[in-house]
């Protein structure tokens, strides 16, 4: 078995910092780089990159609606074209900083407020996947795994990496609980851990209101935002590999 561990990362802003990085990369095998939209300025942003490229984490763009103060988690309705746009700009601009890094922008994971939208939003998720297509149609995308994007992505000629997410409740219909809700974070790296290893072996995930979820994932996410997030990473990646799982890019396959 082979699964990827990705986490959000490159999320400092000036002298603001968010996450452990250089942790993170120690222990994920893809990192999900902000792209300045709703965290991460170009130095650090840059900082990251080349830390990710000494490590051989592959590295991929996270797109986000332009929300630097709600830290992209809130909600917008963006005009198709502006949405486009900002998506273009927003890999563009990674892609320029990565090779300056001595690496590449492999896949593209919308972040927060996006992500949950395009996974059920259709429309929405169409404009996201003409703007990937139209930097470069051999980039995969990230996404929810369960949800229509799945298909979706799958059916507009892009590969499609369906996702798990480690530190996260999940709703029955495979949905993410809403991070508004009481206990939608999960903290203890145990029950985290036993609850990844479970996703791989069966495939299934249980929901908050105890009914199991089929999710078939390819990678799995830990937040790079967390207190916890470096134990909880490393958590995960004791379990999997202890159980014989291999810890392996997705991207390596692109």
């Amino acid at each position: 078995m082979r699964i990827d561990l990705n986490s959000d990362l490159g999320e400092h802003f000036g002298s603001w910092t968010m996450g452990d990085d250089t942790s993170m990369l120690e222990i994920v095998t893809s990192a999900n780089v902000a792209c300045g939209f709703h965290a991460g300025d170009p130095r650090s942003i840059l900082g990251t990159l080349r830390a990710a490229a000494s490590r051989g984490v592959a590295v991929g763009a996270h797109v986000a609606y332009p929300d630097l103060v709600g830290f992209g988690r809130r909600p917008m309705t963006l005009a198709r074209a502006e949405l486009e746009a900002d998506i273009i700009y927003q890999i563009g601009a990674l892609q320029a900083l990565a090779r300056v890094a001595g690496t590449e922008v492999r896949y593209v994971k919308p972040h927060g407020a996006l992500y949950n939208s395009i996974a059920f939003n259709e429309a929405e998720a169409d404009t996201v996947i003409r703007a990937i297509r139209a930097v470069d149609p051999e980039l995969a995308l990230v996404c929810l795994a369960a949800s229509p994007l799945v298909e979706q992505t799958e059916a507009a000629g892009m590969r499609a990496i369906p996702e798990a997410f480690a530190d996260r409740a999940y709703e029955p219909n495979g949905a993410l609980v809403s991070r508004r809700e009481p206990d939608a974070v999960l903290h203890d790296p145990a029950i985290v851990a036993e609850r990844m290893l479970r996703l791989v072996q069966t495939g299934t995930i249980t929901a908050r209101d105890g009914s199991e979820v089929t999710v078939r994932a390819e990678s799995i996410c830990v937040h790079g935002d967390s207190p916890a997030a470096v134990e909880l990473a490393r958590a995960v990646s004791v379990s999997l590999v202890g159980a014989g799982v291999e810890l392996s890019s997705f991207s390596r396959s692109l």
